[in-house]
C-alpha cells in the first residue's frame, strides 16, 4: 500500500475514517490500549484508567481485617489440568476484560503482606521498588546498553557503586573501556543468576579465555559447603563443568559453617595432585540455619594453595543473597544503640554484621533484593571486586546492529542480550528509599519479632526451639505430644542413637502438623477462633550428632518453620501461630488414635557428604577424570 493510500484512512486527528478496511479499524482499537506517546489532555489516560482498575481489583482480593492469609475467596489448590485447552481467540477481548481476568489469576494466591504469612524468606515489596519497576513497563528501557535505556542505566551503575562501597571495595568505576581494576557489577535473574555469573567468571579466569571457544576440557573443582544452596549443581551443570566436579565440604555441627580443616585437607590434596580449583564458594547466610562461612580464612587458604601453572587464580564467590544487607550496620554505633534494639537483638545484630564484614575478601558477591531488600521479584545483583577483569574476560565481538553510543554497554559481555530495567530500577529505588537506617530497622525488627516468638515457645513445655544459637531470620521449632518435656526429648533425639525410632516418629509428627496447618490455611475456616497461618517446615535442618555425614537414614532434624519477613508480623501473629500449631497437633493425634491419619510423604533421598567420602577417594576420582583431552 502506498503512503497516500494509508493516509486516506485517517484524518489529521488520527481518527480512522468510516471507509477504512477492517484491519485498520482493529489496529486503531488496539492502539488505544497502548500508552499514549504524548501528554494526556484529559484527567486520566487509558493507562491510568487501566492501572486504577487493576489496583482496585487487587485491593478487592485482600481479606477483611483478621481475615485469612490468601487473596480472594477461593483457597482451593489450583487445578491446572484445563490449561492445555486454552486457545487463541479470533478476536481480542477489551482491555478492561483482560485486566479483570488478569486479576482473577491472583485468586487464592498466598498473601505475602499478611501478618500470618511466614513460610520462607519471601517478603512483601516496598512501594518505591514496585512503582519504579512498574515505570519500566511503560517505556521499556533495555539496560543492555546506554542507548536503549539512557539515564535508566544509571540505576545499575549507581547501585554498583553503592554496593561496592558497602562491601568495602573503593573507587568503583564500571564503565566500558576502563583499564584500571575497579569494582562494579550487574543486575541479573535471581540468586541463581548471580551464582551462574560467578561460576562462569571463575572458570574463564582459571581455565583461560580460550575455554570460551574450546569448551571446558579440564575437570576443575568447585568447593562449596555441605550447607550450600542447590544452585551449585545448577551452575556446574549449565556451565558444562558437570555436577560431579562439585566437592562438598563438611560443615561444623555447631555453626553449620564450612569446616576449615576439611577444606584445607581437600585443597592440599588437590594441590598435590595438580588439580585446579575453579572456585571456593562461601555461603554467607543459609535459608534455615543462617550459616556463614569464614571468607577471610578461605582467602588465606587460596593464597596458601595456588593453582598449578598454567591455571589462573582460584576464584572466591560469596553467596550472600540472604546475608549482604547486614553490611548496612558497618556504621552503626553499637555502644550507644541509636535505634534502641533490645540487648539480645543488639548482640545478634552485632554477630551478624561481624560474620559478614569480611565480604570484601571475595572476588564476587551475590545479593538478592527480593529477599533482604524487600523489593519485587526478581531483583538480584552480582557485585565483582575487579569488574574490569570480568569485562575483559567475557567481552564478545562488536554487534552488527548495536552501536556503542554511550560509554556503558554491558550487552558486550552479559549472558542476557535483553535486560529489563525493572530489576535495576527496583533495586536502585530500594537503596534510595531505605538508606542504611531503613535496612537496619527492618533487619533488627525481624529479630525483635523472632525473639518474641522464642520467648513464647519457652512458655510451652511441649515446644522447643531448635535453632536458638542461630541469628538469622527464621525460628525453627518442634512440637511434641502433650505431657512431653520437649527440651529433654529433643536433646535425646539429637544425641542418642538409641532414640532414632523416636526421632523418626516425631519427625513424622512435625510433617503431619505442618500439613494440617496447611490444610486449615487452605480451608478458609476458623480454627480455635483464628485463621491458620501460612507456614512451612524443614525436613533436614541439621543431622544428628551421630550422623555427621548424613549417611544414616532418617537421622536428621525436622522442624516447623516461622519466617517473619513481613513487616506486618507482630506479637499477635506469633500467638496465633502457636495456638494453631498446638491445635493441629491435637487434631493429628486424634486422627492417629482413630486410625485414619494421612500417610506422610516419603523423605527426600540425601547424598552422603562429602561426595567422594575420604580425601583418598576424592583423589582417586579426580586423577582419573582431570584431563579428558
Amino acid at each position: 500500500m502506498k503512503a497516500h493510500d494509508f493516509a486516506r484512512y485517517v484524518d489529521v486527528t488520527r481518527q480512522p475514517r468510516t471507509e477504512a478496511p477492517r484491519w485498520f479499524k482493529v489496529r486503531s482499537d488496539i492502539n488505544s490500549a497502548f500508552p499514549s506517546p504524548f501528554r494526556s489532555e484529559t484527567e486520566e489516560d487509558p493507562l491510568s484508567q487501566g492501572m486504577k482498575q487493576a489496583l482496585s481489583l487487587l485491593n478487592a482480593l485482600k481479606p477483611e481485617p483478621q481475615g485469612p492469609a490468601y487473596l480472594g475467596t477461593n483457597p482451593a489448590v489450583p487445578d491446572y489440568s484445563d490449561s492445555a485447552n486454552a486457545q487463541l481467540g479470533q478476536t481480542g477481548l477489551p482491555l478492561g476484560d483482560v485486566v479483570t481476568q488478569s486479576a482473577g489469576l491472583f485468586e487464592g494466591m498466598p498473601h505475602w503482606n499478611h501478618p500470618q504469612t511466614m513460610p520462607n524468606v519471601i517478603p512483601p515489596s516496598n512501594l518505591a521498588g514496585i512503582i519504579s519497576a512498574m515505570m519500566t513497563q511503560v517505556f521499556s528501557p533495555n539496560i543492555i546498553e546506554g542507548e536503549y535505556s539512557w539515564n535508566v542505566e544509571r540505576s545499575e551503575l549507581e547501585s554498583a557503586a553503592m554496593l561496592a562501597r558497602l562491601i568495602g571495595w573503593d573507587n568503583p568505576n564500571n564503565l566500558d573501556g576502563t583499564t584500571e581494576p575497579a569494582p562494579g557489577g550487574l543486575y541479573t535473574f535471581g540468586g541463581s543468576g548471580c551464582y551462574f555469573y560467578g561460576m562462569k567468571y571463575a572458570l574463564t579466569r582459571v581455565l583461560g579465555k580460550e575455554s570460551r571457544s574450546r569448551g571446558i576440557r579440564t575437570d576443575a573443582k568447585i568447593l562449596v559447603s555441605q550447607q550450600g544452596h542447590y544452585c551449585k549443581e545448577n551452575s556446574s551443570d549449565w556451565t558444562g563443568l558437570g555436577m560431579d566436579n562439585v566437592v562438598q565440604i563438611r560443615t561444623d555441627p555447631q555453626t553449620n559453617a564450612m569446616d576449615l580443616n576439611h577444606l584445607e585437607q581437600v585443597m592440599l590434596a588437590l594441590n598435590e595432585a595438580q588439580v585446579p580449583i575453579a572456585a571456593v564458594v562461601c555461603t554467607m547466610g543459609t535459608t534455615d540455619a543462617f550459616a556463614v562461612d569464614d571468607v577471610k580464612a578461605v582467602r588465606a587458604l587460596v593464597e596458601k594453595y595456588p593453582n598449578p601453572a598454567p591455571y589462573g587464580k582460584t576464584f572466591i564467590y560469596c553467596d550472600a543473597v540472604i546475608g549482604w544487607a547486614w553490611l548496612t550496620f558497618s556504621t552503626y554505633d553499637f555502644s550507644s544503640n541509636p535505634l534502641g534494639f533490645s540487648p539480645a537483638v543488639l548482640e545478634q545484630v552485632r554477630k551478624n554484621y561481624e560474620a559478614l564484614q569480611h565480604l570484601r575478601e571475595a572476588d564476587a558477591v551475590g545479593c538478592d533484593f527480593h529477599k533482604v531488600g524487600w523489593a519485587p521479584y526478581n531483583c538480584s545483583f552480582i557485585a565483582m571486586r575487579d569488574f574490569t577483569e570480568f569485562q575483559n574476560l567475557m567481552r564478545r565481538g562488536e554487534s552488527a546492529y548495536l552501536q556503542a553510543r554511550t560509554r556503558y554497554n554491558p550487552g558486550l559481555y552479559t549472558l542476557e542480550v535483553s535486560r529489563t530495567g525493572a530489576y535495576s530500577m527496583a533495586g536502585w529505588a530500594t537503596l534510595r528509599f531505605l538508606g542504611r537506617e531503613g535496612f537496619q530497622s527492618i533487619l533488627g525488627g525481624v529479630l525483635e519479632v523472632q525473639e518474641a516468638l522464642r520467648g513464647l515457645i519457652q512458655e510451652h513445655p511441649e515446644l522447643v526451639c531448635v535453632n536458638t544459637a542461630d541469628t538469622g531470620f527464621v525460628t525453627l521449632f518442634r512440637v511434641y505430644p502433650p505431657g512431653t518435656n520437649a527440651q529433654q526429648q529433643y536433646e535425646r533425639e539429637l544425641n542418642n542413637p538409641d532414640a532414632l525410632p523416636e526421632l523418626k516418629r516425631h519427625n513424622e509428627l512435625q510433617e503431619k502438623v505442618t500439613d494440617k496447618v496447611w490444610e486449615w490455611f487452605r480451608s478458609g475456616q476458623l480454627h480455635d477462633g483464628a485463621y491458620a497461618p501460612y507456614i512451612s517446615y524443614t525436613s533436614g535442618f541439621r543431622p544428628t550428632t551421630y550422623n555427621p555425614d548424613t549417611t544414616m537414614d532418617g537421622a536428621v532434624i525436622y522442624a516447623i518453620k516461622s519466617y517473619p519477613m513481613n513487616l506486618n508480623v507482630g506479637l499477635d501473629s506469633m500467638q496465633v501461630l502457636l495456638k494453631i500449631v498446638l491445635a493441629a497437633r491435637d487434631e493429628v493425634l486424634r486422627e492417629e488414635a482413630a486410625g485414619h491419619a494421612p500417610t506422610p510423604r516419603k523423605p527426600v533421598a540425601r547424598r552422603a557428604i562429602p561426595r567422594w567420602g575420604t580425601v583418598e577417594d576424592l583423589l582417586s576420582g579426580v586423577t582419573r577424570r582431570t584431563h579428558r583431552g
